[in-house]
């Protein structure tokens, strides 16, 4: 996790603009830029022209005025549009967020996440919209570019990332009928980011999930689906060596149990669990990356850049 921005988000909400900036500044700028010329693009800047180079980006105009040759350098428009999906249910709020480091749980690593991937949207100008759903679509924005459209995005995760501090309980998660609806509205050939831990009844209905996500690439989107998990509370079962108390945070489902008694066969089955869902995603052709929240977010970044 960035230690640095961490303590910022602790004390204060609106600081989450803080923490997007401080990821993403300096973090492979220029995305988008390209020497492409044509209809398309703008004006960057001048470069020096050098022996050899095509002519037709020579500024006549300016040599004429400086006796100099220079070449004109653009920069492509980009008008993709990128819609930004948050697990809002119970289980996101998971590890209790005053049992891990820095308060951060599943849901505030997603919102930070969130933040940071809408803040290189924007510098790039695309479009961002943000959704949240946890067995029905809670919460949509319009997708769009600009700074008033960012700076709203920003204060509606500000306001989620204060109240992840809080779990809520019974509210069960079911992303199918969310892909769906969200397939027909969106604008085609946009790229959809999901953030979710996929504790959902799309895990009884496999069939039902590749459905959904093979809707969302027959209206042509480009799907990631970010798998967020606690390395250490979820994927390795790290507890102390004595008996706990274990509730399912959606349904209210209560087990006893010694983990160090269950760890290996658990272990295993949360791989196979994983290694399923990534096969599936697979045979759909939606990226699938693992994200958990002891890395930080600048994988994350890195993973969107590289699918980018």
């Amino acid at each position: 996790m960035e230690k640095t921005f961490i303590p910022y988000l602790q004390n204060g909400l609106g600081n989450l603009e803080l923490l997007a900036k401080s990821v993403v500044e300096g973090f492979l700028t220029g995305l988008h830029q390209s020497p492409f010329h044509g209809f398309s693009v703008e004006f960057a800047e001048h470069r020096p022209y050098n022996t050899g180079e095509d002519t037709r980006h020579v500024d006549w105009r300016l040599y004429a005025r400086t006796d100099r040759l220079f070449t004109k350098k653009y920069s492509e428009e980009t008008n993709m549009r990128c819609h930004l999906l948050l697990d809002s249910s119970s289980s996101m709020f998971f590890p209790p967020a005053d049992t891990v480091p820095d308060g951060v749980n599943k849901l505030r690593f997603a919102i930070g996440a969130a933040a940071s991937l809408s803040y290189l949207l924007y510098k790039q100008r695309d479009a961002i919209s943000l959704n949240t759903f946890s067995d029905e679509l809670t919460f949509a924005s319009e997708c769009k570019s600009g700074a008033v459209h960012w700076h709203y995005l920003m204060e509606r995760l500000s306001y989620w990332y204060g109240q992840a501090g809080q779990p809520t309980y019974r509210q069960t998660t079911d992303i199918t009928p969310v892909l769906h609806l969200l397939a027909e509205k969106m604008h085609k050939r946009s790229m959809v980011v999901i953030f979710s831990d996929m504790f959902d009844r799309a895990a009884d209905d496999p069939a039902g999930l590749t459905a959904a996500l093979q809707h969302l690439r027959y209206r042509q989107h480009e799907v990631l689906l970010f798998h967020v998990q606690s390395r250490e509370k979820e994927a390795e079962l790290q507890y102390e060596n004595r008996p706990h108390r274990f509730v399912d945070m959606e349904t209210g489902e209560e087990v006893r149990v010694n983990p160090h008694h269950i760890r290996e066969a658990y272990v295993e089955r949360q791989s196979e669990r994983q290694t399923a869902l990534r096969r599936l995603c697979e045979r759909c052709r939606v990226a699938y990356i693992p994200a958990c929240i002891e890395d930080g977010f600048v994988p994350v970044l890195q993973s969107f850049l590289s699918k980018r």
